[in-house]
């Protein structure tokens, strides 16, 4: 999709599980604070002051608390990163419908049909939006402005938290030149090294080079990588949250992590994360798949359906261990985890013979779900924390 302006925006919330941690707790915002378990556990999210002291994620608690003494640590809030996740995207659905939901976190706007005169008029309501989200949620959130897809969300990591960066329209290869090849999206660290080792150092050093060479860089990819450098990016946003086929959540680890107990602790949160949301739109769902993403980018996926459709998360909790040891086959640290629920049904009275047991378990989600909705976290599921953390 082209656009004359540069009408595709790309948004990064700012340490979002944190962030939202702080909207609660506003006393605590400039603080080295981090969101993870205390006691054998990995940080999940941490602030940029926390950062700046070498926290990060998934850096173990233990050693992040050796790092940093006087780090606060904040326990997960069952349900509250969903909730406002849904609600950073409804504020931005009332600028464009076209709002495609990346992840609980990140995702990306089409202005194109909103009629912009110009660039300087669509620059103000995206920075008004920015101001929007920060003013009603309290969440910081980085922008990209660009012509397509690819640029903007590069743009919009590079000044964070609360960056705003605008690529007018052309200008894309000379913006990305000065950028390290890291920046790439699909180049980690051990690529960046091997392209430094050849003397790609910059995203201008593949520009710059000719077919040849590139090929002999790149094999038979080199046109897509050359292609990519240069900003090309034809890719539409596309929206598909409505009348949701599937339920989805997805981490990647600030560093490779291959601790089994780590993982299937984060897969479970995302149950936690993902069912309130399930039961809020009156749905049922029958079928969750766990996918892991190793450093190389390959990836591998394993799923099981229950016999009934179900809003509960206990039913799903005993399939985290086994799905995930199926799907995580090799024995080397992961870059990512996702849960993904599908088999979704409109949620019809249950006939079976277990519907009364599963009703009242449904009325203690219920409670539940409002207790975590009120701002402490007062229930963590899958875990043994009951009531608020001392």
């Amino acid at each position: 999709m082209t656009h004359r302006l540069p009408a595709i925006v790309h948004l990064d919330a700012d340490a979002f599980f944190v962030s939202c941690e702080l909207a609660l707790r506003p006393e605590l915002r400039g603080k080295k604070c981090a969101v993870g378990g205390r006691e054998r556990g990995i940080i999940s999210s941490a602030s940029y002051e926390a950062r700046a002291c070498g926290v990060y994620t998934p850096m173990p608690t233990q050693r992040a608390l050796k790092i940093c003494p006087d780090l606060i640590m904040l326990p997960h809030t069952s349900g509250l990163y969903g909730r406002m996740s849904g609600r950073m995207f409804d504020v931005c659905e009332t600028l464009t419908p076209l709002v495609q939901r990346n992840s609980i976190d990140e995702g990306y706007l089409d202005l194109g049909p909103c009629g912009f005169a110009d660039g300087a008029a669509l620059e103000t309501r995206v920075r008004g939006l920015q101001a929007r989200l920060w003013d009603e949620l309290q969440l910081p959130v980085s922008f990209g402005l660009a012509r397509n897809k690819l640029v903007a969300q590069i743009a919009s990591k590079l000044r964070k938290p609360r960056g705003f960066i605008v690529v007018p329209p052309g200008t894309e290869e000379a913006f990305l030149a000065p950028l390290a090849v890291g920046k790439l999206p699909g180049i980690g660290a051990k690529t960046e090294a091997a392209l430094n080792a050849r003397g790609v150092k910059l995203i201008g050093d593949i520009t710059a080079r000719g077919e040849d060479e590139l090929q002999s860089i790149f094999g038979d990819g080199w046109r897509e990588m050359l292609a990519t450098a240069r900003g090309e990016d034809e890719r539409e946003v596309h929206t598909e949250h409505d009348d949701a086929k599937s339920y989805s959540q997805q981490e990647t680890f600030g560093a490779d992590i291959g601790d089994f107990t780590a993982i299937e602790r984060v897969a479970k949160r995302m149950i936690d994360e993902l069912l309130p949301k399930i039961r809020e739109d009156g749905k049922r769902v029958r079928t969750i798949t766990v996918k892991v993403r190793y450093p190389d980018f390959t990836q591998e996926t394993h799923g099981r359906s229950l016999a009934e459709a179900t809003d509960l998360e206990a039913p799903f909790y005993p399939l985290v261990a086994p799905l995930l040891r199926a799907a995580w086959g090799k024995p080397r640290p992961l870059r990512l985890v996702s849960v993904r629920f599908s088999g979704v049904e409109e949620g019809a009275r249950q006939l079976e013979m277990f519907a009364q047991a599963d009703e009242k378990r449904r009325r203690l989600a219920g409670v539940l779900d409002r207790l975590n909705d009120g701002g402490r976290a007062a229930v963590v599921r899958h875990g043994h924390q009951l009531g608020s953390p001392g």
